[in-house]
């Protein structure tokens, strides 16, 4: 089983190396950093886990960093930590995206349980984002007219309303239905809607 790897930011050298050995104590892999800037130089997405980062520190702070991870368009949690803690530091770090936000000294429980809240949301994120490339990579087997039709269908016309808006007959469009149902792997018209909800293509 491939052990989780933490990425741990503090500008405090002592803190950084009492969290490190806390963290490969409970199986996790920690690389540490001296501060946000250095590890978003080296930071590789494509690598799984969960950030620890300090709100005070030098350049830019822990909040800041959340930001720009969200930015990024990154879906790797961040537990926030801090000596200075207060409630509407904590309000702002949660609102930035921060999975959790601890105050020093570290609770080595609560830490390891946030960590593992992030990285099991991290995991349902991930397979969530996989999924719905997959729906488009269904959805762009589909030729233009099929398309058309598949956007009829989910809103809910029928196939004579469809053939009168499209200018076809009714039976053509029965033939681009289950052309369309076929190629997106759907075997109900309410497994379309949820397909075309989850791909953006319908409000709810």
């Amino acid at each position: 089983m491939t052990r989780s790897r933490i990425y741990l930011i503090d500008d405090e050298q002592a803190v950084r190396a009492a969290l490190a050995e806390m963290l490969r104590v409970f199986g996790y892999d920690v690389e540490t950093f001296a501060s946000a800037e250095d590890f978003l130089g080296k930071f590789d997405d494509s690598c799984p886990g969960c950030v620890v980062a300090d709100v005070r520190m030098p350049g830019m702070d822990g909040i800041e960093l959340v930001r720009e991870l969200e930015r990024r368009g990154s879906v790797i949690p961040t537990v926030v930590i801090t000596g200075h803690g207060d409630v509407p530091m904590a309000v702002e770090a949660i609102k930035a995206g921060a999975e959790d936000f601890i105050e020093k000294p570290i609770d080595d429980r609560a830490l390891v349980a946030a960590i593992n809240r992030g990285i099991d949301r991290c995991h349902e994120r991930q397979r969530e984002i996989e999924s719905i490339q997959s729906l488009r990579a269904r959805l762009d087997r589909l030729t233009p007219r099929e398309v058309e039709v598949f956007d009829h269908v989910v809103k809910g016309f029928t196939n004579q309303a469809i053939a009168l808006s499209l200018g076809i007959s009714s039976r053509t469009v029965e033939g681009y239905r289950l052309q369309v149902m076929e190629k997106l792997g759907a075997d109900s018209v309410a497994a379309l809607v949820r397909f075309a909800v989850r791909l953006g293509r319908l409000d709810v």
